[in-house]
């Protein structure tokens, strides 16, 4: 029987932060090069090296300004900014490589299906077969105004929005059969029409006629991602997605979590070895263990408890500059409307007892939205190999500290020794990305 192989899939941003936000002002982080396309290009290379499945780029529609009703904190001090269309740079990561699949956060709530089936098309086609695409349904109402909405819709509203876009860009991507495309020069057969059909694709949020300009793609369709916590979020992941992008802070939550959405998936009569469900991690490795500690001490030296403040403020859509940093969480917690917050952002503590807002906000920022595995190569690899094989997960998501440097260390070392476990795979062996997720 073949042995079960973790998969792992790079989380990537256009911007200075991803989930530690001290790790740019890191001595060993480049800066002059984060609107250059060669950083894009260097990171998609050293990826490939080490076998990662997919790097997919988080995106968010405009600058966050819920903290204090303004961005000066998010964009003077560094915080979770994406200064770069993705769109833009995907087709530089993917001319530097050969087999790295390369996934692209787009809302359903702004983009229209047809619109997404054809761009998602071209890249699949641009790339071999290498496009997945995150979807998400877009939350803040940030992003509402810079497309012309006063607000976001209802979830209700933006979560059968989403379940329709798929539906249609579905319907779109199958307007062509395989083999539509003829291109016989003597016969002056182009295409065979009767390979191509109108999408006719009705709901009650959007609507497409059809056919996609654009023919079957080498996936047939992009890989979908998708990432939602919430129940309509795990019914909608249930049913379309072949990654999920989950976040757990221990073990046991991420077995309950895989076994929650395997039973959806069956439930549905889909087959759970379909769907990879990736826990997202933040790694940090040293040559020895207290050599990772210090670099996990230095890192958290760089944080910024203002900062800290704002990303949590933004992320939870909870305008935190309305307290004192030193209030105990306690006393905020006790107000029903921030329950689910503060508990979002103490989750896995030991004691909540004698933590204000401003140790929550740090804490949330460094080890709850990405727990830490902090350690050798060998003992890092013992924890994912722990987690792996306890049927937590099918693999990880894992978000750089400093970058590129991290990437490159995981790829040097850290998959060396997963691969010499037989718990990493040691050459790919799809064709596309869907092969390799399967494979």
């Amino acid at each position: 029987m073949t042995r079960r192989h973790m998969h792992l899939v790079a989380f990537l941003k256009t911007g200075p932060t991803f989930h530690h936000h001290g790790a740019w002002r890191h001595p060993e982080a480049p800066l002059n090069d984060m609107l250059r396309p060669e950083r894009y290009e260097h990171i998609g290379r050293v990826l490939e090296e080490g076998f990662f499945d997919a790097c997919f780029f988080e995106d968010l529609s405009g600058v966050y300004d819920i903290h204090g009703g303004t961005f000066e904190t998010m964009l003077g001090r560094g915080g979770q900014l994406n200064l770069l269309d993705p769109l833009m740079v995907l087709p530089y990561v993917a001319r530097a490589t050969t087999h790295l699949g390369i996934g692209i956060t787009l809302s359903t709530t702004f983009y229209h299906p047809f619109h997404l089936a054809r761009m998602l098309a071209s890249l699949d086609h641009l790339t071999g077969g290498r496009v997945a695409w995150n979807v998400v349904t877009s939350i803040t109402d940030l992003e509402a105004r810079n497309f012309g909405l006063p607000k976001m819709p209802d979830r209700e509203t933006r979560y059968e929005r989403a379940e329709e876009s798929v539906d249609a860009c579905m319907a779109l991507w199958d307007s062509w059969q395989d083999g539509a495309l003829i291109l016989d020069k003597e016969a002056g057969r182009f295409a065979d029409p009767s390979k191509v059909r109108y999408a006719d694709y009705r709901g009650k949020h959007v609507a497409s006629r059809g056919p996609l300009p654009t023919p079957r793609s080498p996936q047939g369709h992009p890989v979908i991602m998708q990432a939602g916590q919430s129940p309509s979020g795990r019914a909608l992941a249930a049913r379309v997605a072949e990654v999920i992008f989950t976040f757990q802070y221990d073990t046991k939550a991420m077995i309950g979590f895989r076994a929650d959405m395997h039973e959806r998936m069956r439930a549905i009569g889909r087959d759970p070895a379909h769907c990879a469900i990736l826990p997202c991690l933040d790694i940090i490795l040293g040559e020895t263990e207290s050599m990772a500690r210090e670099k996990q001490e230095l890192l958290d030296s760089l944080l910024d408890p203002e900062l800290a403040m704002a990303i949590t403020s933004c992320h939870l859509s909870v305008d935190l500059s309305r307290f004192d940093p030193d209030t105990p969480v306690q006393d905020i917690a006790s107000l029903s409307a921030f329950q689910g917050a503060i508990d979002i952002m103490t989750q896995g503590a030991a004691a909540k007892g004698g933590m204000t807002l401003r140790d929550a906000a740090m804490r949330y920022g460094t080890s709850v939205m990405a727990p830490q595995v902090v350690g050798t190569a060998s003992s890092v690899a013992d924890r994912l190999q722990e987690m792996f094989e306890a049927g937590a997960c099918d693999g990880f998501i894992l978000t750089p500290t400093t970058f590129p440097g991290n990437f490159e260390q995981i790829s040097r070392s850290l998959v060396p020794e997963l691969q010499r476990r037989d718990l990493y795979r040691t050459a790919y062996t799809g064709r596309t990305l869907r092969e390799n997720l399967r494979g």
